[in-house]
């Protein structure tokens, strides 16, 4: 793909997806897996449940002894044991009999029913009630009522969890029930974050004339901690190429697994990145058919992917989320690379210059359930606080300029406020 080629969003997307691969696996404590994509298909070693239990509690009882029972017609049973959760169990319940037991329980051996302990003649209080010698079962059950089953949920040898599933509470709260205390996971990427330009000073300096602060290194990092990946601040590299390759340096130093940058891209004199770049080989310079955003640079350093954004903040920002963000969800391990979308009715006219162009809006949920969407002001590159007002980019396709009120696009969720549903 030859320098400066003007390419389609999706083709840019396709080549930096193309240039990183997934990273390698790490064993991690079940504590810390959280948001994680597991690396290896989880194989049961145990059924669950382990033994067969009771759902409520009640009594255990054999259900051809209750066939008759009903509200008016109670059968009575004695009762020869009472099973609490967590007891081994030596009772057999003959016919004739029943045991009280616990909800989890486990069942008694000739016991193939529960009956709760509401359809009982029992005032159902604290552990001190005493056992009755017997008791009055006012309905009839099914065998295998109020039971747990054997492997009903999970069957030693199945397959539980598949590869590449992003870990949820759910699925690690049944990887604990599976004993997996240690739990193979994809590598959280380590993104090096680089701001470029003499024009920029920290964040805790004073303004003066000529200078802006690093909001970018700021907004990258965050956007990189929000994916799960680690962010690892580069600071602020000067317009010089030794400037420049220092910092990059220091990545390699600390092992990063992509670096993103900002600035030093385009075709200007002081675009020193370029020129680095140029040195490390296997670098693309790209004009981007996409508004805000135009130059990106995507290669290699030191064998590392590098990823240069524009540097402008809301192209750097939004130029993030179409390409590293999907990169470092790929290195991840992760299978879905966009944000959710929806359909929306725009309420104010959007004027593109024909660019696929991804405007800043406020999109909410009508009472009839269609999404309207409402640009939330300056479009201007530099504009930022229009990107605070807003949950959401609606989409303009390329070819399109004149969008008119009441026409409907797709708006990529920026985030899911309790107004849009």
């Amino acid at each position: 793909m030859s320098n400066q080629e003007d390419l389609t969003v999706e083709e840019a997307l396709a080549a930096v997806l193309a240039g990183v691969t997934v990273l390698p696996a790490e064993t991690v404590a079940l504590s810390a897996v959280l948001g994680r994509v597991l690396a290896d298909p989880i194989v049961a070693q145990d059924s669950l449940p382990p033994f067969a239990n009771s759902s409520m509690d009640g009594y255990a009882l054999r259900a051809a002894d209750v066939a008759g029972a009903g509200p008016g017609k109670p059968v009575t049973l004695r009762v020869v044991a009472d099973i609490a959760a967590g007891k081994v169990v030596t009772a057999v319940i003959e016919p004739g009999s029943a045991a009280r037991i616990m909800t989890g329980a486990p069942m008694p051996q000739g016991a193939d029913a529960v009956v709760p302990v509401e359809d009982t003649n029992e005032a159902w209080r604290g552990r001190e009630r005493p056992l009755p010698d017997a008791i009055q079962i006012r309905r009839s059950v099914q065998a295998g009522d109020y039971v747990r089953g054997v492997g009903e949920d999970i069957l030693a040898g199945q397959t539980i969890i598949e590869a590449g599933r992003v870990l949820r509470p759910q699925e690690i709260g049944v990887l604990a029930s599976l004993g997996q205390a240690q739990v193979s996971v994809v590598k959280r990427p380590s993104v090096a974050i680089l701001a470029t330009g003499d024009e920029l000073i920290a964040v805790d300096q004073p303004l003066t004339p000529g200078k802006i602060r690093n909001s970018n290194g700021y907004t990258q990092a965050a956007q990189v901690a929000a994916l799960g990946a680690i962010p690892v601040m580069l600071g602020i590299a000067g317009d010089t190429e030794a400037s420049v390759r220092a910092r990059l340096d220091e990545g390699l130093a600390a092992g990063v697994d992509l670096f993103v940058s900002s600035a030093g891209v385009s075709v200007g004199a002081y675009d020193v990145v370029k020129a680095v770049l140029e040195q490390a080989g296997e670098v693309g310079f790209w004009r981007v058919r996409m508004r805000p955003g135009k130059p990106l640079a995507f290669g290699k350093y030191g064998g590392v992917p590098y990823l240069g954004l524009p540097g402008n903040p809301v192209s750097a920002l939004v130029s993030f989320e179409r390409f590293a963000r999907a990169a470092i969800l790929k290195m991840g391990g992760h299978q879905a690379f966009e944000r959710p979308q929806v359909p929306v009715i725009l309420q104010d006219a959007i004027q593109s210059d024909g660019r696929e162009s991804y405007v800043r809006a406020f999109v909410a949920r009508q009472d009839d359930g269609r999404y309207t969407a409402t640009t939330t002001g300056s479009q201007g590159s530099h504009i930022m606080t229009s990107l605070v007002k807003a949950n959401a980019l609606v989409i303009v396709p390329e070819g399109v300029k004149v969008v008119a009120p009441g026409e409907q696009l797709r708006a990529w969720m920026l985030d899911w406020p309790e107004t849009v549903f």
